[in-house]
């Protein structure tokens, strides 16, 4: 029987199928050949008709996987900051982008929590990210801002949604489809950080189609994969500006008659991506020495 992992946990696999879900245990020679089941898995079950159990005999192959969040299949990450309770992170939302770029995946940037802020740091956010070419999304569970918006994105796609915790994560989901009920959490006096309320990775379905990966909260993505020379392709408008650089290997550091630093000082790229450009540069050579 054929279906769709929706959830793993202790090393059982709940798999959605025509016939209903069940619980199931993946075949020891996934075990022997190091693959695991991931969450979003396309799969091949054998049911045992006496306890209604079942085994999952073949992954289909993907066509896409994340190693963090672990969910597999996935066509757009839907990236949820809010901008007030916690403050945006603008560095770690920067990295999560670049994990949607190195996985091909469609990134929409959701600010959530617009009603807590002025239009004067609304308007001072998104001018950042206004040459990027990711598309952005307004949202609020108070005033229901952006959340029709948000629902058209998800429509018949298999959306990731990913960002640290306490950021209305699970507020928009169950916004967009109360029925999913899922926990949420308030946001520690001590930490100013959101507390865990996802545990899990799960996959969820909704009523007027597609699927939401609902994930726990993290902090920190490592980008040792990327080479130094290929940082820029992570940033759409910064590789659209090195085009014109003087020099075909320009980091966009110290070079002279470079092109980005110019849209930088022109306005083109924004002063805090650049900034962010250069942290991850510098990190990544750093990895390189060790």
């Amino acid at each position: 029987m054929e279906g769709i992992i929706i959830k793993g946990i202790g090393g059982l696999y709940y798999v959605d199928t025509d016939r209903g879900v069940f619980e199931c245990k993946a075949r020891g020679l996934f075990r022997k050949e190091k693959i695991k089941p991931l969450v979003g898995d396309n799969v091949l079950i054998d049911l045992n008709d006496i306890d209604n159990t079942g085994y999952i005999m073949e992954i289909k192959s993907r066509n896409t996987e994340l190693i963090r969040p672990p969910v597999a299949n996935v066509n757009q990450s839907i990236i949820v900051f809010s901008l007030k309770n916690p403050k945006p992170n603008l560095w770690l939302l920067d990295r999560f982008l670049i994990l949607s770029e190195k996985e091909k995946l469609n990134a929409i940037i959701v600010f959530n929590k617009i009603d807590l802020i002025s239009d004067d740091v609304l308007k001072y956010i998104l001018k950042i990210y206004e040459n990027t070419g990711y598309k952005i999304i307004k949202t609020s569970t108070k005033s229901k801002e952006g959340i029709n918006d948000l629902k058209e994105i998800l429509k018949d796609n298999i959306s990731v949604f990913a960002g640290p915790s306490g950021v209305g994560k699970s507020s928009l989901l169950n916004e967009i489809e109360p029925d999913l009920k899922l926990q949420t959490g308030d946001i520690s006096a001590k930490t100013k950080r959101g507390k865990h309320t996802t545990r899990s990775s799960s996959l969820l379905e909704l009523s007027f189609g597609g699927f939401v990966v609902d994930t726990p909260g993290f902090s920190s993505l490592d980008l040792s994969f990327i080479k130094e020379e290929n940082l820029e392709i992570f940033f759409p408008e910064i590789n659209e500006e090195s085009l014109y650089c003087k020099f075909n290997d320009c980091k966009h550091n110290k070079e002279p008659g470079c092109n980005v630093k110019k849209s930088v000082k022109e306005g083109k790229i924004s002063k805090e991506r650049y900034e962010n450009y250069l942290s991850f540069l510098s990190e990544i050579k750093k990895s390189r020495r060790y």
